[in-house]
């Protein structure tokens, strides 16, 4: 995480900004060599850098938030990538990959379960809430990729018919 107090520093260090220490310091590497090399923009840009330093060090700790997330989601199982509170916040944090569109993940527990998926496998498997699990699978059901049965236990299942096994009849229905 950046510093505003060592950025202001290394400002201050660097000739009121002419050098340009601080932008290194935040990453900008390219523009870093360009105040190196022409005095800080002939000081007109290390006059907007002492400015605008608290916007940059913010702006450089999202870039770098970002990148360690989407650096350590390939590293983490599937349900660590649902730990955000809703669909936008993790489509948002990961940046729409394919991969974790909601969908998807219900299409992997479905193929897994031979088809069948109830709300707290989905919730489980996804690391969502119940309710948001109940909702997604009856999305499903409303624009007919999946069938809403009950078993003769009583509970509900969600039938993905696509991912069913073709060889078994769906029993205890």
């Amino acid at each position: 995480m950046y510093s505003l107090g060592l950025a202001y520093a290394l400002w201050f260090l660097s000739g009121f900004g002419v050098l340009g220490f601080h932008r290194f310091y935040l990453g900008k590497v390219s523009t870093g060599l360009l105040w190196m090399f022409t005095g800080g923009l002939f000081t007109l840009g290390s006059i907007y850098d002492f400015i605008t330093l608290p916007v940059q060090v913010r702006e450089a700790n999202i870039r770098n938030a970002i990148f360690n997330r989407s650096y350590r989601k390939n590293r983490q199982p599937l349900n660590e990538k649902w730990r955000y509170a809703t669909d936008a916040q993790a489509r948002m944090v990961n940046n729409s990959h394919e991969e974790d569109h909601p969908e998807r993940v219900i299409l992997k527990l479905a193929k897994e379960n031979k088809g069948l998926l109830t709300v707290s496998d989905l919730a489980l498997g996804a690391n969502i809430p119940i309710e948001e699990a109940k909702k997604m699978l009856e999305n499903l059901v409303s624009k007919g990729f999946a069938e809403l049965r009950v078993r003769k236990s009583g509970s509900l299942v969600y039938v993905i018919t696509d991912m069913a096994d073709k060889d078994e009849p769906l029993e205890d229905f």
